[in-house]
């Protein structure tokens, strides 16, 4: 199973909660060892505002108003 989550700073450690639905999926329970990767993931406004036309001149005019 795969989710994203958060890192959370507790002394000089980072920590991450693992999700109740992978938890209960996975049959996970206290102490148990488990094996994690990670991997960053990068924000980006890249594709945000996809499907957005250009401004026209009205659009120009109606901002100035």
């Amino acid at each position: 199973m795969e989710a994203l989550t958060k890192t959370r700073k507790i002394g000089g450690s980072l920590v991450v909660t693992i999700p109740k639905i992978i938890v209960e999926g996975e049959g996970l329970i206290e102490d148990q060892m488990v094996k994690i990767e990670v991997e960053k993931i990068k924000k980006s406004g890249f594709g945000l505002l996809r499907g957005m036309r250009s401004f026209t001149k009205e659009d120009e005019l109606d901002a100035h108003e």
